[in-house]
């Protein structure tokens, strides 16, 4: 072992889905080590209430899955990618099921009927297979306590990775990723983590806006420190917004799934108008952009705060049967939803673009994978399909696994890793400045990044955010980290890459939607992609292509 840091063959940082699955295939062949910045399995995955796409019904077709997606993605899936994802579903599920994930079945007396399988926001049929409506939640829980009795699994919770440890960072030839600077939030220590096989597995960025239905931990961790690394990034204008997040004051990040409507909910106006069939002729099974901008037309419109979610005219056992963790929610705030609709509104929910990979996870670094949210793989395109997130994560742990597996030869790690060197900052007198700095970023990036951009809001967002960048990186500089200070600084890296791709994108496709250039262009097919390089300045540019 390397003196002064700790050495596993494989280091995944992030415990979600896509982490604790990949720890799971990997565990007993190779030593592994998970972090979790919070306690083990707080993320988005344990919020996710709809479920996993995936061909399970004999109506439906791996051809049809396809083509949904594809069109959900707006012209911008790689169906190479989409066609590997979709084909690997119904095997995914397969793996769950032999791990123990209870999902909901049609029959509760009788298995052998099968499961219960739900229809969301772009979908032809009925593909989606889930646990209640908490299937997020099933999921993580039950690959939370397998990992945790896994000898082979050394999980360290509450320790959030700083940055990526490189060749080139080092001085050497190459830039292969060797491993990472770690905090122990609870110690307030940081350690160098070495391995041969670096996974991130982080999550999104959706806490860079203001209203977000994700928890606090989607800092946009993992595609900061990558980019920072010298990672490409693609397609980071695509930020989808959930068009149904509770409107109560106490209600934070609270959703309101999709699968509601699936299951025949109605958007309707305070006055009870239905709105969405003008909109679209899938009306309110229209994707999650189409759905999130009528909306939000509708609240400028009238100038209303909400619209409103409508399926009291479903029986109370019914609502209570689907939706049991839903409804006692809802109760909570005052809510009765078999009587009465729900108050809604858009929230920031996934990020479409990420670091951008291969079909086995690898990005443009030797050793280094990304999985789940923080990659872009080219299955969503310009606008993710409902359920397709959870079957991303799990497919390509899958990949990654696979390849870490066949690698003939692990390289190790020969070179001695640095310690963190805190001999030149002080601790901050000034904790004023982070907090503020994050209300203005996220402040800013709703109202100039939101549902509906322009250009001149760009470039103010764009102002902005390099103030913030030039504010953060001398605090960083000069002061002991905390873990606030490093989430707002891979915040703002993520904001600028965000308001950098919208402002490239010359047409309104999918989740961007520009009033400078409301229509498709036909002629682009190609994704955003940003390349970090060494201008003669010194800093970072970027160029757009493929």
């Amino acid at each position: 072992m390397l003196k002064n840091s700790i050495q596993y063959d494989v280091l995944i940082i992030g415990s979600g889905a896509a982490g604790l699955s990949l720890a799971l295939r990997l565990a007993g062949r190779l030593s592994v080590a998970v972090l979790s910045k919070s306690s083990l399995g707080e993320g988005s995955t344990l919020y996710a209430q709809g479920g996993i796409a995936a061909v399970l019904d004999k109506k439906d077709s791996v051809e049809k899955h396809i083509e949904d997606t594809l069109e959900a993605g707006a012209g911008l899936c790689d169906e190479k990618t989409v066609r590997y994802v979709v084909e690997r579903g119904p095997n995914t599920i397969k793996w769950l099921l032999g791990h123990r994930v209870p999902f909901t079945l049609l029959d509760k007396e009788d298995a052998s009927k099968g499961y219960h399988l739900t229809r969301e926001g772009g979908h032809s049929e009925r593909r989606v297979i889930h646990s209640e409506d908490a299937t997020g939640k099933a999921i993580e829980t039950t690959l939370q306590q397998q990992v945790r009795n896994h000898p082979g699994i050394q999980i360290y919770e509450h320790h959030l990775a700083i940055d990526l440890i490189t060749e080139a960072k080092l001085g050497l030839s190459g830039n292969r990723c060797l491993g990472a600077y770690v905090l122990d939030k609870q110690a307030q220590r940081v350690s160098v983590f070495a391995a041969g096989n670096v996974i991130l597995a982080t999550g999104g960025a959706s806490k860079a806006y203001l209203y977000t239905s994700n928890p606090d931990t989607s800092t946009g961790d993992g595609i900061a420190m990558a980019w920072r690394a010298g990672c490409r990034v693609a397609n980071m204008e695509f930020n989808q917004f959930h068009p149904t997040c509770l409107y109560h004051p106490s209600a934070k990040s609270f959703l309101l799934s999709e699968a509601i409507r699936g299951e025949g909910g109605i958007l309707r106006l305070a006055d009870g108008t239905r709105f969405m069939p003008k909109f679209d002729s899938r009306a309110d099974l229209a994707p999650r952009d189409v759905v999130a901008r009528a909306i939000d037309h509708e609240m400028k419109r009238l100038g209303v705060d909400c619209v409103y979610l409508d399926i009291s005219h479903k029986s109370e056992d019914f609502i209570i049967g689907h939706f049991p963790n839903i409804y006692a929610r809802c109760l909570e705030y005052g809510y009765d939803m078999a009587r009465s609709p729900i108050p809604v509104v858009p929230a920031a929910h996934y990020t479409c673009g990420g670091v951008m990979t291969d079909l086995a996870a690898r990005t443009d670094l030797p050793g280094l994978y990304v999985i789940g949210e923080s990659a872009y793989t080219g299955l969503h395109g310009a606008n993710r399909m409902a359920s397709n997130s959870l079957l991303e994560c799990l497919v390509f742990a899958e990949a990654a696994a696979s390849d870490i597996l066949q690698q003939e030869a692990r390289p190790g790690i020969a070179t001695q890793l640095p310690a963190w060197d805190e001999s030149k900052v002080e601790d901050s007198d000034e904790r004023v400045v982070v907090s503020h700095n994050w209300d203005e970023l996220r402040h800013f990036m709703w109202d100039y990044v939101g549902i509906v951009r322009t250009t001149k809001r760009l470039q103010r967002a764009k102002r902005r955010v390099d103030m913030l960048a030039m504010e953060i990186n001398e605090y960083y500089g000069n002061f002991r980290i905390s873990n606030d200070l490093i989430e707002l600084r891979n915040l703002v890296e993520v904001a600028d890459l965000i308001i950098r791709s919208a402002l490239e994108r010359k047409e309104s496709r999918g989740l961007h939607y520009t009033l400078d250039y409301p229509e498709r262009n036909i002629k682009t097919t190609q994704a955003t992609v940003l390349t970090p390089g060494i201008s003669k300045s010194g800093g970072l540019h970027v160029a757009s292509g493929t």
